[in-house]
């Protein structure tokens, strides 16, 4: 049942990026929507408000976004994300939903913000951590134009006590750096183009 319980956050997540990424599509044509797959590293920790510290620990992050244009210079860009966070010798994984605005610049350059939310999926012991991870995304990504390939690096500050514990709050906090590919990102420049 844990198991069937822990796979419902993945299918909320996939019908709402699915669905807002259809109704911008089908909006008009400033709402042209992208997919794409991305993956890459993470470098986290858990911020404590006590005087435990922990090391470092480096994972990665995998999954699938949408990119939908509003006009030339900004888009809605939702993620779908495992995404393995914590501390060193302090397992959490996450599936997060970050649901980022982009500016995009002329040249390929982007920079983006925006809410993540990120539901526990795994952990050493799920009795000490909370569920739901709220986050503040912020970074900036380059896609090389004729191509669709990029690259993004994002800070993720947590805003929330994953900690039950009443004694110590603790927020996730990482940097992630990761590539991607947007497929039919040729016909994505051809509409900005028209």
């Amino acid at each position: 049942m844990k198991q069937k319980l822990r796979l419902l956050p993945v299918l909320i997540a996939a019908f709402l990026i699915t669905g807002v990424a259809s109704a911008q599509h089908s909006a008009s044509p400033s709402g042209h929507a992208v997919f794409g797959v991305k993956g890459g590293l993470n470098f986290y920790n858990v911020q404590n408000d006590n005087s435990t510290t922990y090391d470092q620990r480096t994972g990665y992050h995998l999954g699938i976004l949408a990119h939908i244009h509003r006009n030339s210079q900004w888009a809605f860009q939702p993620e779908l994300l495992y995404s393995a966070q914590g501390a060193k010798n302090l397992d959490l994984g996450y599936l997060n939903i970050p649901l980022l605005i982009q500016y995009m610049f002329d040249n390929g350059f982007r920079l983006q913000a925006g809410p993540q939310i990120g539901f526990l999926v795994s952990s050493d012991n799920n009795d000490n951590w909370n569920p739901i991870d709220l986050a503040l995304s912020v970074g900036a990504s380059y896609v090389v134009p004729a191509t669709g390939f990029g690259i993004d690096l994002r800070y993720n500050h947590g805003l929330n006590d994953i900690n039950k514990s009443n004694d110590v709050k603790s927020t996730n906090r990482g940097i992630q750096l990761g590539l991607f590919y947007l497929f039919g990102h040729d016909a994505e420049r051809a509409i900005r183009n028209l």
